[in-house]
């Protein structure tokens, strides 16, 4: 018997970040918005714990129980008290290392595959505490449509949106480590007085209203200046995008994949096609949100 399990990606439509913490982490207002780029988690019986990977730079990702995958089945399986016997393939479509969560993704889908699996039937607030044990992003992942994210992320409050956004996402070549960005956040505000992180109305109202011509308005990611600060030629990116007539674009959380939000499906495969005629980015992807969260397929 196997369980597959689709899980989305997401964009932060707003980033707030909040000055280090003692623990090394910081207070997010995190506005995520699910899209349609989506991994596959498949769950099969085995004698031993194993992972496995197909897609684009599916050689990128450990196959080791630093994989959030595996690490979520161990969680799944000690919180019952049973041995985390699977075999876990996944199919990759969502960039990896690419700031839009599919690392995330993979153990929330992999957590939902082995609840299902073994006939657990775990409380969704159970789910959403391992979820936040295994990272910031994954109690997202497996809730999907848009969300408010605070505290590093994982406290969720779901938010109403009122229409379908249209994106375009430009896959950067090589990716960019999360802890290196905030990094290079605390290493640019040393000395500045960082306000507390806090949700924008308009951004809210944009998203409940479906106006994209006002969500680009408000459109902000507190990592972008590290992550440009690291990887500059995404400046370029920006610059091409924007220029092809997408309403705004930002860095994609800690990037390097960047973000277009433009105003209809047509506009998307335009913006698409200039980017990747720009050569500013390895490949672009067209996406719409929200997406459902994590969801079981077979």
């Amino acid at each position: 018997m196997s369980v597959t399990v689709r899980v989305p990606a997401k964009v932060n439509v707003q980033l707030a970040v909040g000055g280090a913490r003692p623990d090394g982490f910081h207070d997010l207002a995190n506005v995520f918005l699910a899209v349609s780029l989506y991994d596959e988690v498949t769950a099969t019986a085995a004698e031993t714990l194993t992972v496995t990977c197909e897609g684009p730079d599916a050689d990128k990702v450990p196959l080791d129980r630093t994989n959030l995958a595996a690490r979520a089945a161990e969680l799944l399986a000690a919180r019952h008290g049973i041995a985390p016997d699977v075999h876990l393939h996944i199919v990759k479509d969502i960039p990896v290392a690419g700031g839009m969560a599919g690392g995330s993704a993979d153990g929330a889908g992999a957590l939902l595959a082995c609840d299902a699996l073994w006939g657990l039937r775990t409380p969704r607030a159970d789910l959403l505490d391992i979820c936040a044990e295994l990272g910031s992003d994954v109690p997202f992942s497996l809730v999907g449509g848009a969300a408010l994210g605070v505290g590093r992320g994982e406290k969720l409050t779901g938010l109403p949106v009122g229409g379908t956004f249209h994106w375009v996402f430009a896959v950067a070549d090589g990716g960019l480590s999360t802890p290196a960005v905030y990094g290079e956040f605390d290493r640019l505000n040393e000395g500045v007085a960082v306000p507390e992180p806090a949700a924008s109305p308009a951004l809210l109202d944009a998203l409940r209203t479906g106006d994209a011509t006002a969500l680009a308005g408000a459109l902000a990611n507190d990592l972008q200046p590290a992550a440009l600060s690291l990887r500059p030629s995404l400046a370029a990116t920006l610059t091409a995008g924007t220029e092809a007539g997408a309403l705004a674009g930002l860095v994609s959380g800690s990037g390097p994949t960047t973000a277009f939000l433009v105003k209809d499906a047509e506009a998307a495969e335009a913006v698409a096609a200039a980017l990747i005629a720009s050569g500013t980015c390895r490949t672009a992807r067209v996406a719409t949100a929200p997406a459902a969260g994590a969801r079981v397929l077979a």
